[in-house]
């Protein structure tokens, strides 16, 4: 078998990848899911908070179709006046993971940069596909701009973020803002972003079988969304961006990938494309990294410069 040519992991995220592999192996087939959906779950929300000063409040939103859908509210405590709100999509291939799913990364944002946070548990596939997910996050926008008053969340400094799948949902999410009228858009964290479910990037064809999510894992987390449609001519750009044909009058974008996973490529094409429009985009491409590595790894040298990074990005934007 003829080896594939494909980028070296960060040696010091490499030692890792083993223990990784345990929790979240390269290879994601549907008869994973549901230990997926056991190994991925969240801490107790209790604990990630715990010694931070953050408080916590819950609501039941009508999500698509009007069907219940859940949000977290996650505020400085003792805040007063309207701060920044951010609308986090959490990550797990659109199959598991729950709204707090990696929120540990972002909860600076909360008690260090005073933002508001609204974490959305979207419906999963495929029990629950297109375009369930899509519609359920943005019901949740939707919401949080309604209810920004009483939120506390200023309507001219509301964000969409996500890593992976929900980076993804977050792309789909300022699409359909712009192109529906909807809530104003201040910015856009896309974290690796899970933008094309055509799979057919160079990078997709480089991983398989190595890493953190490899190109049958992507395969099985498109098609549990979309079914026999996958790589077909009708698919949204709400929920595949990468398909959208116009990405002009976008909010601004902030793109972060590792050279050495599936996603590099059309993360790298997104921006690309936003830029040939006329939008605003920074990319980051860490020499190096696996899928996901800030949220597997954190403590590594690498995983350190990607959050710094994207943390000073959104204190500028939430700022101006």
């Amino acid at each position: 078998m003829t080896s594939v040519a494909r980028p070296d992991f960060d040696p010091e995220l490499k030692a890792g990848l083993a223990v990784v592999g345990g929790v979240f192996p390269p290879t994601i087939t549907p008869d994973l899911i549901a230990f997926m959906r056991r190994s991925y779950a969240s801490p107790p929300i209790e604990d990630t908070l715990r010694g931070r000063a953050i408080e916590r409040s819950e609501h039941t939103i009508a999500g698509h179709r009007g069907d219940p859908v859940g949000v977290s509210v996650l505020r400085p405590a003792g805040a007063s006046g309207p701060r920044p709100g951010v609308l986090f999509v959490h990550s797990g291939g659109l199959m598991f993971g729950d709204r707090f799913s990696g929120a540990d990364l972002v909860l600076d944002w909360v008690d260090q940069l005073g933002a508001v946070l609204v974490a959305v548990e979207y419906r999963l596939a495929p029990e629950f596909g297109d375009p369930f997910p899509r519609e359920d996050c943005y019901a949740a926008l939707e919401w949080t701009a309604a209810q920004a008053g009483r939120l506390g969340i200023r309507r001219d400094r509301l964000m969409v973020a996500g890593a992976s799948s929900g980076g993804g949902l977050a792309a789909g999410m300022a699409l359909a803002a712009r192109d529906r009228g909807g809530p104003a858009l201040c910015g856009q964290v896309l974290d690796y972003p899970m933008l094309d479910d055509r799979g057919v990037t160079p990078s997709t064809a480089q991983f398989d079988g190595v890493g953190v999510w490899d190109r049958i894992s992507n395969e099985t987390g498109w098609t549990a969304l979309l079914g026999a449609a996958r790589g077909g001519p009708d698919v949204s750009p709400y929920a595949a961006p990468a398909r959208a044909t116009d990405l002009s009058r976008l909010p601004p974008a902030f793109i972060d990938v590792g050279a050495a996973e599936i996603f590099r490529d059309e993360s790298i094409a997104y921006a690309d494309r936003i830029w040939a429009c006329g939008g605003d985009a920074e990319l980051h491409v860490w020499a190096g990294g696996f899928h996901a590595f800030d949220i597997f790894a954190p403590h590594t040298v690498l995983a350190r410069g990607m959050i710094r990074t994207r943390d000073a990005w959104v204190e500028k934007i939430l700022a101006d």
